[in-house]
């Protein structure tokens, strides 16, 4: 009997981001392309055992075209990020917008653009707006 989990509460394995960043970057990919480009591949049949799995966990979707089955996010790329992006605040700034916003600044070491700088306070500001209208 297959059980569906619910995605939020299924952290991924490494392999199974590695597939699922594969996926997003193509867009759709099949088995054997997704195997093509991943670091140090696992054997064929690994990789269609964590398709299943990703199919399960409903991080996938698939239909078949032909001999093959080519596989899709469920979800759209801006949707997965944020959700990522919110699980990396929580782990490595302990919940805190501020913290990680700073590590960002300097991640690259050196400072964003005047315009990056310029859309930032933009954004901001639209948040500032949003909190004073509630």
């Amino acid at each position: 009997m297959s059980r569906k989990h619910p995605a939020a509460a299924d952290p991924l394995t490494r392999r199974e981001r590695q597939i699922m960043d594969i996926v997003y970057a193509a867009g759709r990919a099949t088995a054997r392309e997704i195997e093509e480009r991943m670091p140090d591949a696992p054997t064929h049949a690994t990789v269609r055992t964590l398709l299943r799995v990703l199919l399960t966990k409903g991080h996938l979707k698939h239909r078949q075209e032909g001999r093959a089955f080519v596989y899709e996010p469920k979800k759209p790329a801006n949707n997965a990020a944020r959700s990522a992006l919110r699980r990396l605040v929580d782990v490595f700034f302990a919940g805190s917008v501020e913290r990680a916003v700073s590590g960002l600044l300097d991640v690259h070491g050196k400072p964003p653009s005047p315009e990056e700088l310029d859309r930032m306070e933009q954004m901001i500001r639209e948040v500032r707006s949003k909190l004073s209208k509630a």
